[in-house]
């Protein structure tokens, strides 16, 4: 009875063995090379921006108050966040004439265009990061020998870093325009209650841009990474090479005429 046992037991040993393989399989040394370094650097930063990006929201309101036979004052609380379609958020506008009907107002803007653009890059920068460092680690020697990967990924790196620049800019622009529709001023501006003689309305909760704002730097930051990693990918390449080789024989050759 003990004999068919057997199999099972060397099939769970070959689990770790083969896991084992994967790892020392690794070459962990590429870490500490720039190449390596860099793309931790974009896979972390890419997860930080999309992260802050994607996972903001924010509160704005205000206060109106009849000053008439009803002096109740009724606070108004708009809660928002990504992807800022802020047209799409409603609210309730209180009046202040005993016939009149409560109205549902919106925020005013579009802004998930570039907020979507933003974490969508920052997704693809984050798989790619991910894949590269595979490539680097476990499949270093084909990286070396197949001179088509070196320069598939020096035009990759250079279309991030061009992308990079283009999201965080935008979202920065993107990011000063959600500001601007969601102050408690602009929610006030925007209801038709506050433009007459019986209420008083003044500003509310004030909306926390703070994670917005870390995320455009975060873009930003990612924009640096890639530019730089620029030039250690060009190294990799045959262009890279054959300038170097260049150099070299004509210093050898200036050397031989003296």
């Amino acid at each position: 009875m003990s004999e068919p046992s057997a199999p099972t037991a060397s099939a769970a040993d070959k689990e770790p063995r083969q896991q084992g393989r994967l790892l020392s399989g690794l070459r962990w040394s590429r870490l500490e090379e720039p190449l390596g370094f860099i793309k931790v650097l974009e896979w972390l930063f890419a997860i930080f921006a999309f992260g802050s990006c994607g996972s903001f929201s924010g509160e704005t309101g205000a206060t109106v108050k009849c000053n008439g036979k009803n002096q109740e004052m009724t606070a108004i609380s708009v809660q928002f966040g990504y992807p800022f379609r802020l047209y799409q958020i409603p609210f309730e506008m209180p009046v202040c004439e005993e016939d009149a009907e409560k109205r549902t107002l919106h925020l005013m803007g579009d802004f998930s265009a570039p907020a979507e653009f933003f974490v969508t890059l920052g997704v693809f920068s984050f798989l790619y990061s991910m894949a590269a460092l595979v490539v680097y680690l476990r499949f270093h020697s084909l990286y070396v020998e197949n001179k088509r990967l070196p320069f598939a990924d020096f035009c990759v790196t250079v279309s991030f870093t061009f992308f990079w620049l283009v999201a965080a800019a935008a979202w920065g622009k993107g990011l000063s325009d959600v500001k601007g529709a969601t102050r408690p001023s602009s929610l006030i501006a925007a209801m038709t209650v506050c433009h007459i003689q019986e209420s008083v309305c003044n500003a509310g909760a004030t909306p926390s841009m703070g994670l917005a704002n870390i995320s455009v730097l975060f873009g930003f930051i990612n924009f640096i990474l890639w530019a730089g990693n620029c030039w250690f990918v060009f190294k990799e390449t045959t262009w890279h090479a054959q300038a170097t080789s260049k150099e070299s024989s004509a210093e050898q050759g200036a050397i031989d005429k003296q």
